[in-house]
């Protein structure tokens, strides 16, 4: 079914633009993943642009919703929002682009967040008009290029950078209204995404367009239609050959263009983003800070909040850097897998699905290494950064099986793992969700799963393991607070037994002790300990020990959890 026609650049054409957007990037997402070399070979460009995109459709569906605004006419785009109660054209942009913004995942998904942002920062200037046409849509092109490109320190030329400069190129050559300048914009980006394998080395080893830019060229078609009520037709952009030295089909290098690429197989070892509140002059001394520790580096937003993207190989340093510029927070640090980053790389073929897989939630490095090595597909989770839906159903989409066992490994996930579940099986996915609490009744479950036996024989096999598994946790209290073994302090440390403070006291390891004890009481037959990164060193040894000395009968193994949060997690079986 066609797409109703907006006239005007209003609220409503952003909600429109949004939602098209997402639409278009769930159908793209897999191509776009298996042509992403550049920056990093690591396959997931078109799925941190949909998770970016997602997070601006909800900034935008929630400003509609605070305005109650479901039952205005379908097609009204004649900037009227705002005038009757709606969100102003102002209040829907400036959503979509601190959405997108918050949300950011990855360098294309950070660029196309400054990108949403530049848009943003000249629609919110018109003044008390509810709406913008063609001329105010041509400026706000302009100005995202522009301001995508200073973002990135060390912008290069065949990335979605150039796709987006060309876009805003043509746009400025067209005299009409949205939807002309949008049509401009959109043709503008599709030749230059064309071209970016003359542009880039990399690119035309791999006999592929730039991955960025052809995510950039998705959402300019959802603009289209978001104008025009109708996408532009599918179209088939032209690689570039794969062997060396090759004529360039797509466009020769210009005369003395430098044509940058990236060191194969010596680049940094891990992708640090984060987000952070600081001041215009800090960030300014954070750039050349992350400059001089990395690459890939790109900083966008303002008005003291930015998103921070580099690739370093000192992730410790990077988040450093941060603090002392600010207030980082939702730290994501992604280890690049051997083989698949800053590596000579070649276009995936897509692979046959497995008939089985397992996807866990994860809260640190170590177990997530910890489950890979068990076959697990993993998903890691901050502290206090519980993923959203999305994340889960990308990652249930990512374990490309079809049957997946989801451990969510955290009760408070319950909910959303359910909604993750519930989705992927509208695609055909199998989904079995087993309701771990922790994750160590999620190592219970994965050490017992048995993919050749039928699935849902499988299923209760792990339920069973899992249920079987006492779990708790170790942990230092942030702040005063009730709690059911008494009030705690800050700085207190509490054990937890299954979800339930039962121990509060200063020392880590005899709390922990005291924990494991009461676990025992009621029996097992296998510890499971697992070491955070700021648990003191000696607590595992002196764990083992009073095991040995007072359980005779009980085996203990221990794993090391990383930044996982809590300083200490149990499981008794």
């Amino acid at each position: 079914m066609a797409q109703v026609p907006q006239r005007f650049f209003d609220a409503l054409a952003v909600r429109t633009w949004c939602g098209l957007s997402l639409r278009a990037l769930g159908r793209a997402r897999e191509e776009i993943d298996a042509i992403n070399v550049y920056p990093v070979a690591d396959g997931d460009t078109g799925t941190n642009l949909y998770l970016t995109v997602e997070s601006a459709v909800a900034a935008v569906e929630a400003v509609f919703a605070a305005h109650e605004t479901d039952d205005r006419p379908a097609g009204a785009g004649e900037g009227a929002a705002g005038a009757g109660g709606g969100p102003s054209l102002a209040d829907a942009v400036g959503a979509m682009a601190h959405g997108a913004l918050i949300g950011a995942r990855g360098n294309s998904g950070t660029i196309l967040a400054q990108l949403l942002r530049g848009m943003a920062q000249v629609l919110t200037t018109g003044g008390d008009s509810g709406h913008t046409g063609g001329p105010g849509l041509r400026l706000a092109l302009r100005h995202a290029a522009v301001s995508a490109r200073q973002a990135v320190a060390h912008p290069v030329e065949g990335t979605v950078l150039t796709v987006a400069s060309a876009a805003a190129d043509a746009a400025e050559d067209v005299e009409g209204d949205c939807a002309e300048v949008a049509r401009a914009a959109y043709e503008g980006a599709r030749v230059a995404l064309a071209a970016t394998p003359g542009r880039l080395p990399v690119l035309e080893r791999a006999g592929v367009v730039d991955a960025g830019g052809r995510g950039l060229v998705t959402v300019l078609a959802a603009l289209v239609e978001t104008f025009t009520g109708r996408a532009p037709e599918p179209f088939a952009v032209p690689h570039a050959r794969v062997e060396h030295g090759a004529e360039h089909p797509a466009g020769e290098h210009a005369p003395g263009k430098e044509c940058p690429e990236p060191d194969a197989g010596n680049g940094p070892a891990f992708e640090v983003i984060y987000l952070l509140e600081a001041g215009d002059a800090a960030v300014t001394r954070l750039r050349q800070r992350l400059d001089a520790l990395g690459d890939s580096l790109v900083v966008v937003g303002g008005d003291g909040l930015w998103n921070v993207h580099v690739h370093v190989d000192d992730a410790g340093a990077a988040v450093e850097a941060g603090v002392e510029a600010g207030r980082p927070y939702r730290i994501r640090i992604t280890h690049f897998g051997q083989g698949d980053a800053h590596t000579t790389a070649s276009v995936r073929t897509p692979r046959e699905r497995a008939q089985r897989a397992v996807v866990a939630v994860v809260p640190g490095e170590g177990l997530a290494a910890l489950y890979t090595e068990g076959g697990a597909t993993t998903l890691l989770a901050r502290p206090g950064e519980p993923p959203a839906s999305g994340e889960l159903v990308q990652a249930l989409r990512r374990a490309h099986a079809r049957e997946v066992v989801l451990l969510p490994n955290d009760a408070e996930l319950r909910h959303t793992a359910a909604a993750a579940a519930e989705q992927a099986r509208t695609e055909g996915i199998r989904v079995a969700l087993i309701p771990t609490r922790s994750a160590v009744q999620g190592i219970a479950a994965l050490a017992v799963h048995e993919p050749e036996r039928r699935f849902d024989e499988d299923v209760v096999a792990m339920t069973s393991a899992a249920g079987a598994t006492r779990h708790a946790e170790v942990t230092v209290a942030e702040r005063q607070s009730w709690t059911t073994a008494g009030i705690c302090q800050a700085g207190d440390v509490l054990g937890l037994i299954d979800g339930d403070v039962a121990v509060i006291g200063a020392d880590v390891a005899q709390v922990a002790a005291t924990v494991l004890d009461r676990m025992l009481s009621a029996g097992g037959e296998l510890v499971t300990l697992v070491i955070g990164d700021e648990a003191p060193r000696t607590v595992a040894d002196h764990l083992e020990t009073r095991v040995r000395e007072t359980h005779l009968a009980v085996d203990t193994v221990v794993y090391r959890g990383g930044r996982q949060g809590a300083l200490l997690l149990v499981g008794v079986e």
